[in-house]
């Protein structure tokens, strides 16, 4: 199923709407305007909450779970209109004005364009459509890396944002312990000369066959549960195996190799810096500086709420304890002992680790 066939599959209402960035990239952006039963007297009724998926997934990560425990549906039901974002290259945003999806040059981009261009496009057009001038933000993983540089470097932008909610944030990736950010490193040229430079782990029909078919099969299922735990860390006691098919079909979601070159430009790295173009002619036409610029969080005002988990591979605690020194109003952080990279989405207990919480934060700030 598609993000409109989900959505629909559980009785919700959804819009999906196609937006332009600026730079001509097509992306699709989800709305679930109210819960199964519009409460037209909820003081919620019209707040926008906007949820931005992590590396290598998409807007389905936040619907991928019954609806009792997926954070779209839970949000929609508590009475808010719930937006979802699909960065440039995923599965829903693989279309540009004027660029073919095959050519190298739509896929010259990484993590510094989403910050750019992907976020303040979403926002504006939310706002318009919505008549609200300030949104709550909730994003997992690159969306929380995407948001810290959005918001730093755009004060318009973060204006806009009531609350950020950043659950298993990256900023730096100098201590991660995920195989895949290590692979992008030890095998860079390989992965370049491979791809083509282009598209990364995009959700082809053959992966979503074997995602929705195969996992589901005792055979299948170990490897399919190893593939997952291996980027993103193990706990098998957390996870609802009746829906390992969902996830598996529908991520990894892909991105661009260049994102990936990015990701591992910054391992053994405590900062978080823009892409390196690999010379100072390249980079200087890019940034006017020869080197690639830093992203300092400390300029960032926006309040902001965090919560980790001590298994996660990607972003593991050391790095988190980084960025928390760099956040500057920040209200409140949870460190789940056991949750690992995914549990923030997929967890059997997230609802009471995590979005009742949020939910919560929400409510004492309306």
């Amino acid at each position: 199923m598609n993000i409109s066939q989900i959505i629909a599959y559980w009785g919700y209402p959804d819009e999906v709407y196609d937006i332009i960035t600026e730079d001509g990239y097509i992306l699709g952006l989800y709305r679930i305007p109210h819960g199964k039963t519009k409460n037209i007297d909820s003081p919620a009724q019209k707040l926008v909450v906007y949820l931005q998926h992590g590396l290598l997934t998409s807007a389905s990560s936040w619907i991928s779970n019954l609806p009792n425990n997926s954070l779209g549906f839970i949000l929609a039901d508590a009475g808010y209109d719930v937006w979802m974002g699909n960065s440039r290259g995923t599965t829903w945003s693989r279309k540009h004005l004027y660029l073919k999806t095959n050519s190298k040059d739509f896929w010259a981009f990484s993590f510094d364009e989403m910050a750019k261009y992907d976020l303040p496009a979403s926002i504006d057009f939310i706002v318009k459509q919505t008549g609200q001038d300030e949104i709550f933000y909730v994003g997992h993983s690159q969306g929380t890396t995407i948001a810290l540089i959005t918001f730093s470097t755009t004060p318009k932008m973060a204006e806009r944002i009531k609350i950020l909610f950043a659950l298993a944030p990256v900023f730096s990736v100098k201590y991660s312990k995920s195989p895949l950010i290590k692979i992008a490193y030890k095998l860079k040229s390989l992965i370049k000369a491979f791809s083509g430079n282009k598209d990364f782990l995009p959700n082809t029909s053959f992966k979503r066959f074997v995602g929705s078919k195969l996992c589901p099969l005792p055979f299948f299922n170990k490897i399919c549960l190893n593939i997952l735990f291996m980027i993103s860390g193990y706990d098998l006691k957390n996870i609802n195996m009746s829906r390992l098919d969902v996830y598996m079909s529908q991520n990894p979601a892909g991105t661009s190799v260049q994102n990936m070159l990015h990701w591992s430009q910054l391992f053994h790295s405590s900062q978080l810096r823009a892409f390196d173009w690999g010379s100072p002619v390249l980079n200087f036409v890019h940034f006017n500086q020869t080197s690639s610029p830093l992203y300092d969080v400390t300029n960032m005002k926006v309040p902001t709420a965090t919560w980790n988990g001590e298994r996660d591979l990607l972003a593991d605690p050391k790095d988190v304890k980084i960025l928390l020194s760099e956040i500057r109003n920040h209200i409140y952080h949870k460190t789940i002992p056991y949750y690992n990279h995914m549990d923030f989405l997929f967890g059997l207990d997230v609802y009471h680790e995590v979005y009742h919480e949020i939910v919560d934060i929400i409510q004492g700030n309306l």
